[in-house]
């Protein structure tokens, strides 16, 4: 065996190793193990390398010199060298991005399909490669804005250009200015002239009646309907295929894996990052809440407080119709054995724990306050005898609790359910009337899909009336905002703006239901 030279220990080593020993035996009975993954806090090594990792910069000449060096030594995989330790050069195209001086990086070059069959490897490739060309072809067509580095690799694919002129901007509405009247009705547009109407489930855009009784509808670009089948059958097929399930699995536990690895020889670099970026942490960075319902957007203590405030103030005030007769909110109360003094956070049962995971019956029941559906109605709804009073008042402490933190928002969701036309008008003219407007809140408008249920009590007599009460007021207001002034409001502060709702749906194919309607009419009986 050859001689190994072993230098001399440096004295500050030796001071280091002298701490963590005196740190170790200080009491006989109380002893912390240093595992090789988990440090102790109170280390001395610990402190003392983070304090000159993150205010030294002695290593950067030594750092760029390796970030120099582009030419990477890999084993020779070739069957015809003679040797197996041979080794070549390959020239690694280094992208801008991951020219960053102070971070490590990996390059993985070699075999992309390593793990899996060339034939699944070109399968799965072929079937992510139509999906991405399917989605972005409907994200144009719906007038959304597609990733701009995933079209550049497509059009490659395709042997074409890439044209930034052919990206599709969405409409945006700027939010008003300070002292602008966000409720403001002398700036809408005037009336376009155009019609629309719905036919097998399909609202065309005519550009006059007379256009529309002759059917002569707009050519707007849209998919008719063989293309959008094939194009979802071989979404749901693709969904369900072996080898690009195999494939996508491997993926991305691949992707995870190199950001394991990343964490591990960056972590420091990331908190001397974090630590020299002045003003901003995660308490002042802006976040957005994209999925709140609106009749949960209050925390359980904020519910309470407003229903025992509303009792002091409101006792004698009628606020519900029970069994046809007016009461007032005391003898709500009394009717439920309840008093607003009593309850408790706990009592109220108004929080999602894990029964209720996978059990949407039971969470729907928790919008219940104290398990009583009277509640829900009188401080949860935008339609009961106060007119929403309560649940707008609600929504508008939450706002102002967002306003005050300054960079938290929310995007809270109301439903429009599509068994009555006027559900856009009454919606509408509950957000006008009592103002419920904030500059931390946008709304999102979803629909539940509870046909079968308004099938069944006979609410809408077929699928297409309830595609029509939900689209055409839209499209009606958007025509002509006049006509509809409060609805024109509103939908400028729902999350896609007037003219994207309008762009939107009118290009969107829904599956026709002619067919549904005709045996709807022969047996009525069936949802």
């Amino acid at each position: 065996m050859p001689k190994v030279l072993v230098p001399e220990t440096d004295d500050n080593m030796r001071a280091f190793a002298e701490q963590v020993f005196a740190s170790e035996t200080k009491a006989e009975d109380v002893r912390d193990e240093i595992s090789l993954f988990d440090v102790a806090d109170d280390c001395p090594i610990m402190h003392q390398e983070m304090a000159h990792h993150l205010h030294t910069d002695d290593d950067v000449e030594k750092r760029k010199r390796h970030q120099r060096c582009r030419t990477m030594k890999v084993p020779a995989a070739a069957a015809h060298l003679a040797s197996a330790s041979s080794v070549v050069s390959v020239e690694v195209d280094t992208p801008t991005y991951l020219e960053v001086p102070d971070f490590q990086r990996v390059a993985v070059i070699g075999d992309y399909a390593s793990g899996v069959t060339m034939d699944d490897f070109e399968e799965s490739c072929k079937g992510l490669y139509r999906a991405l060309t399917i989605r972005e072809k409907y994200m144009r067509l719906a007038f959304q804005r597609y990733p701009r580095t995933t079209s550049e690799y497509l059009r490659d694919i395709e042997g074409e250009s890439f044209k930034v002129e052919d990206q599709v901007q969405p409409v945006f509405t700027a939010p008003p200015e300070n002292g602008e009247d966000p409720f403001d009705t002398k700036k809408l547009p005037k009336d376009l002239g155009y019609v629309a109407r719905m036919k097998d489930g399909v609202i065309y855009v005519y550009n006059d009646a007379a256009a529309a009784d002759k059917l002569q509808p707009k050519d707007l670009p849209c998919p008719d309907y063989d293309t959008f089948i094939d194009d979802m059958n071989f979404l749901i097929a693709l969904i369900a295929q072996g080898p690009t399930k195999t494939y996508t699995h491997r993926r991305l536990k691949f992707i995870m894996s190199k950001f394991d690895v990343h964490e591990m020889l960056n972590e420091m670099e990331e908190m001397k990052e974090l630590k020299t970026n002045h003003h901003r942490d995660f308490y002042n960075c802006r976040k957005v809440d994209t999925h709140i319902h609106a009749a949960a957007c209050m925390n359980q203590k904020h519910l309470l407080r407003f229903i025992k405030r509303s009792y002091r103030v409101d006792a004698e005030r009628v606020v519900h119709k029970l069994n046809g007769k007016e009461v007032t909110m005391k003898e709500l109360f009394e009717s439920l054995k309840l008093h607003p003094y009593d309850l408790t956070v706990d009592s109220l049962d108004v929080h999602a724990g894990r029964q209720t995971f996978q059990r949407f019956d039971k969470f729907n029941a928790k919008y219940n306050p104290v398990g009583a559906s009277e509640l829900r109605d009188l401080y949860m709804k935008t339609e009961n005898h106060i007119g929403g009073e309560y649940f707008a008042t609600i929504i508008k402490e939450v706002a102002n609790d967002l306003e005050d933190a300054k960079y938290q928002y929310a995007e809270p969701r109301l439903s429009i359910y599509g068994s009555n036309p006027t559900e856009w008008t009454k919606l509408s003219s509950w957000f006008v009337k009592h103002r419920v407007f904030s500059p931390h809140l946008k709304w999102m408008i979803q629909v539940p899909r509870i046909y079968d249920i308004f099938r069944a009590r006979d609410f809408v007599p077929h699928f297409g009336k309830m595609l029509e009460n939900i689209f055409l007021p839209v499209f009606q207001a958007t025509i002509d905002p006049n006509s509809n002034q409060d609805l024109s409001i509103f939908l400028q502060h729902v999350s896609r703006t007037k003219s994207q709702v309008e762009r939107c749906i009118s290009t969107m194919q829904i599956r026709p239901v002619a067919q549904s309607m005709q045996k709807t009419k022969q047996t009525k009986e069936q949802p």
